[in-house]
C-alpha cells in the first residue's frame, strides 16, 4: 500500500438552495477532482443545497413569522433524504471514478419523521457506498433557529489508502471530545467542513494538525450576493440586509508539523489537489500521539454514545 494519498478541496458556491442544481456542480467538481487523480474530494459545510444565510438578514428569531415559515417550507423542500436516493448520482460518479468524497449537507431523515433538518457530514468511499452520516452534535448560533442537534451516530473515521479519515462539522471541530472521539479511532487525516469564512479555517487547521499529529484538510463553501437565486422566497428582503459577500472561502490543508500545504484560499470557487505522505505522520507521532503513548487512559477516558437516537422503537412480532 502506498503512503502518499492525493486530496482535493473542492472550494464551491452553491445554487443556493436548489438542491439538483447544487448536486450539478458538485458532480462537475468531483469529475474534476478525479481527473486530477485526487483519491478524496471535499465539499464545504451544508453546500447541499446551502447555508441558512437569510436568518441574520429577515430577522430569523421572530416567532411565529410567515417569513420564516416560508422561507424554511423552501429549506426543506431542498433538503436532502438520503434513503430517497438524493445522493445516487454523486454515489455512481463516486464508484465510475474511484474516488472518496466527504459532502456537507442539509439532511431531512426519516428516521427522525421527516419534517427537521440536519446539517450532515456524508462520507461516500470509492466504491460508491455511503459509509457515514454524521449529523452535527450543536448547531451554533442562529442555526439553531433551522437545524436540530445531531447524535454521535457519526462519529466514525474510515480506511482510505493508508490513512484513516474522520470528520466534523464547523464549530465542532472546536470541541475537544468529539475531536478526542475520532483521533481515538486512529484517525490520521482530519476533515474539517465550514460555510466559509477565512477567520475560521487560518487558525484551527493548524491547531488541530499539531494537536493530533495528523493532516488536516479544512474545506468552506462560498457565497456572494449574485448566488441567490431570483425565485427564492423573499430574495430582496434577504438582499436588502446583506453585502456582496457572505462567505469569502478559506479553505486549506494543513500537515501534521503545522505547516501549509495549501493556504486559505479566499474569494474564488476552485478544486485543488495536494498529495499527503503517511510517512510524515509517523514521523510526527514519534513524541506525540494523542490517544496512544501520550495518553494516559487509567486517569482519563471518554464515553462516546454512537447509538442514532430517534422518538420511537417499535417491537413488532412479526
Amino acid at each position: 500500500m502506498s503512503d502518499q494519498l492525493s486530496v482535493a478541496l473542492a472550494q464551491l458556491a452553491p445554487v443556493w438552495l436548489n438542491r439538483d442544481a447544487t448536486l450539478e456542480k458538485i458532480l462537475q467538481a468531483t469529475s474534476d477532482a478525479a481527473a486530477q487523480q485526487a483519491d478524496l474530494v471535499v465539499f464545504g459545510e451544508a453546500l447541499l443545497p446551502g447555508y441558512p444565510f437569510w436568518l441574520d438578514p429577515t430577522g430569523g428569531a421572530k416567532f411565529n413569522s410567515d417569513v420564516q415559515k416560508e422561507i424554511h417550507a423552501h429549506y426543506m423542500h431542498n433538503a436532502v433524504q438520503v434513503e430517497a436516493g438524493h445522493l445516487d448520482s454523486l454515489q455512481n460518479l463516486c464508484r465510475e471514478k474511484s474516488i472518496a468524497v466527504y459532502l456537507g449537507c442539509i439532511e431531512r431523515p426519516s428516521d427522525r419523521g421527516g419534517h427537521s433538518l440536519y446539517c450532515t457530514l456524508v462520507y461516500i468511499d470509492q466504491s460508491g457506498q455511503i459509509c457515514s452520516t454524521h449529523r452535527k452534535l450543536m448547531p451554533t448560533y442562529e442555526e439553531r433557529l433551522t437545524w436540530s442537534p445531531g447524535d454521535g451516530h457519526g462519529l466514525r473515521t474510515h480506511s482510505l489508502g493508508a490513512f484513516t479519515v474522520g470528520g466534523l462539522n464547523c464549530w465542532e471541530n472546536w470541541m475537544p471530545l468529539p475531536r478526542a472521539a475520532l483521533y481515538a479511532q486512529g484517525e490520521d487525516l482530519h476533515v474539517a467542513v465550514w460555510p466559509g469564512a477565512v477567520r475560521n479555517t487560518i487558525d484551527i487547521t493548524r491547531f488541530m494538525a499539531v494537536e493530533s499529529r495528523s493532516y488536516v484538510i479544512s474545506v468552506s463553501g462560498l457565497m456572494r450576493s449574485s448566488d441567490f437565486p431570483g425565485d427564492t422566497p423573499h430574495v430582496d428582503r434577504i438582499l436588502a440586509n446583506c453585502g456582496e459577500m457572505l462567505s469569502n472561502g478559506g479553505s486549506c490543508i494543513a500537515a501534521p508539523d503545522g505547516s501549509w500545504l495549501i493556504e486559505p484560499i479566499a474569494d474564488v470557487e476552485t478544486v485543488q489537489v495536494a498529495t499527503i505522505d503517511h510517512r510524515i505522520v509517523r514521523k510526527e507521532r514519534q513524541n506525540f500521539d494523542p490517544s496512544g503513548h501520550y495518553s494516559r487512559p487509567d486517569v482519563t477516558q471518554l464515553l462516546v454514545n454512537r447509538e442514532r437516537q430517534s422518538i420511537a422503537r417499535f417491537d413488532d412480532d412479526d
